[in-house]
């Protein structure tokens, strides 16, 4: 076991700590619902714990662990995308087709996003997280990075019909 995994170990509770009402807003971004965004940060954190071991460098555990909770998302996802709630089906049914002219609200064109998309907006404008940050966080080239954020920014804008300012 490495001299510094116990420092590993107090930095990850630390940032686990500090950080929970950031980590629940981010999976309920994704996930839409309390329930399975509780259940995606706590798996994300029992993963952290149960591999913070493998961490070389400490400077890296935020990324790392926003990386896991990312990957916890999209296992959500993966194990749910076949069920439909019955309330869902009925509304997509009751909601008349959109008028392509209407004005999207922001977050309903975030959500039409592919996940990397998403992903990129999220950690970048919601989580304030530096591009080469979101890099380590996604396991993504900064260059591919860059890429979607700069491809989801012009989808938003062509969706909403505003102007999204881009700070890098």
């Amino acid at each position: 076991m490495r001299q510094n995994v116990p420092d590993n170990r107090q930095l990850l509770v630390e940032h686990i700590l500090n950080g929970q009402t950031d980590f629940y807003r981010l999976a309920m971004s994704y996930v839409k619902n309390r329930d399975a965004a509780m259940d995606v940060v706590q798996e994300a954190i029992v993963k952290a714990l149960s591999k913070v071991d493998s961490v070389r460098e400490p400077a890296y555990l935020k990324t790392w662990f926003y990386r896991i909770l990312i990957n916890e998302a999209m296992n959500h996802f993966r194990r749910n995308r076949n069920l439909v709630s019955l309330e869902d089906v009925m509304v997509d049914r009751a909601e008349e087709p959109r008028d392509p002219g209407e004005r999207l609200d922001l977050y309903d064109a975030i959500d039409r996003l592919s996940f990397p998309e998403q992903t990129v907006i999220k950690l970048r404008y919601f989580e304030d997280m530096k591009l080469e940050e979101i890099a380590q966080a996604t396991g993504a080239n900064l260059n591919t990075v860059k890429s979607r954020l700069y491809k989801a920014i012009r989808k938003l804008k062509d969706m909403t019909g505003e102007e999204i300012d881009y700070a890098p």
